[in-house]
């Protein structure tokens, strides 16, 4: 699959740069995808959730009335669920909600979300470019250019470039990652993929690391 270069005025540059079909053009699995946005969202809980429970509420271990005879349930302490003011039971505790998955089932999603993008057109290959002083107005320029303003974009660069970075800080619907970087979750929420030059080969040498 051949795309063309942009510039940063949106234009044809007359390059074209040919993605792997090992990569852009795979048969998707829909179960794999989910899986791995489904650890990426569980990574990103911070499971410090906690109630007291009857151990820890504060309150007189008297038992409140006699076990038999009453004609009403057995009681124990004030501290009981049962009871208001009492404590919870069988709260939330503080737990980790991460979970394992092999590096191959990773890779393997990734390389399905980049399919579903590339069948899409949903992928722009754009020239390398830096930035000397970080300036936002830049890249909403870029943004109009390249038609994505009202779209959730994601650019993803060969390495970092911290002024890139600063000037997208403060825009809602774009973001900047590097190769690295890149997961399955931000690929499948971004509308638009904008991939710099460089990062396509970047991208291919990541993948043959597991390949």
């Amino acid at each position: 699959m051949e795309i063309a270069v942009l510039n940063r005025a949106g234009e044809e540059t007359g390059r074209k740069v040919e993605l792997n079909d090992s990569i852009y053009s795979v048969e998707p699995n829909d179960h794999a995808i989910y899986l791995d946005v489904k650890q990426y969202l569980a990574n990103q809980r911070q499971g410090t959730h906690k109630s007291k429970e009857r151990g820890e509420v504060s309150g007189s271990t008297r038992k409140l009335k006699k076990q038999k005879g009453t004609g009403g349930a057995r009681a124990g302490s004030i501290k009981s669920g049962t009871i208001r003011g009492g404590g919870r039971m069988f709260g939330p505790r503080p737990r980790n909600y991460g979970f394992k998955l092999n590096k191959k089932l990773k890779e393997l999603a990734r390389r399905s979300a980049l399919t579903y993008k590339a069948q899409g057109s949903d992928i722009l290959i754009l020239e390398d470019f830096t930035i000397d002083t970080p300036r936002t107005k830049e890249f909403i320029t870029l943004q109009n250019n390249l038609k994505i303003s009202d779209k959730n974009s994601l650019i993803v660069l060969s390495e970092a470039n911290k002024n890139i970075y600063l000037s997208t800080r403060n825009l809602q619907n774009i973001e900047v990652v590097t190769t690295s970087e890149l997961c399955t979750y931000k690929i499948m929420r971004a509308k638009k993929i904008v991939l710099a030059e460089s990062s396509v080969a970047k991208l291919e040498e990541l993948f043959k690391i597991n390949a």
